[in-house]
């Protein structure tokens, strides 16, 4: 079985545990859907958020997704001067058999801007 990444980001309008809540879910239930993959294709999952997210974290949020056995880990994001904000990001790493470049990477609202040449 071939283990491939999938890369994802989202934006919070605002820092607050609910609404981090919701986006996180969104996103991760988009990476898995426009890959074609359960949650048991999952081998783990690693967040960043940056700095300016307090409220909870994203690792907790993906739990609600039957995601209790799989390894999730996170860390913070580089505090690169002039970078977008709020933002959480996430690698996933999946067995599935696709070639590298037919990978679905997944952005979502503001965080679009951050890889035009992946977003789906």
């Amino acid at each position: 079985m071939t283990i491939r990444a999938i890369r994802g980001a989202t934006t919070l309008e605002v820092d607050e545990r609910e609404h981090l809540h919701e986006r996180t879910i969104e996103l991760v239930r988009a990476m898995l859907d426009q890959n074609g993959l359960t949650p048991d294709d999952l081998v783990s999952m690693l967040f960043t958020a940056t700095p300016d997210i307090t409220s909870d974290f994203p690792a907790a949020a993906a739990r609600a997704l039957d995601l209790g056995d799989v390894p999730l880990i996170c860390s913070v994001e580089m505090n690169v001067r002039g970078a977008l904000g709020l933002v959480i990001r996430v690698m996933a790493y999946a067995e599935f058999e696709v070639p590298r470049g037919e990978v679905k990477h997944v952005y979502l609202h503001e965080a679009v801007s951050l890889r035009t040449d992946l977003a789906q």
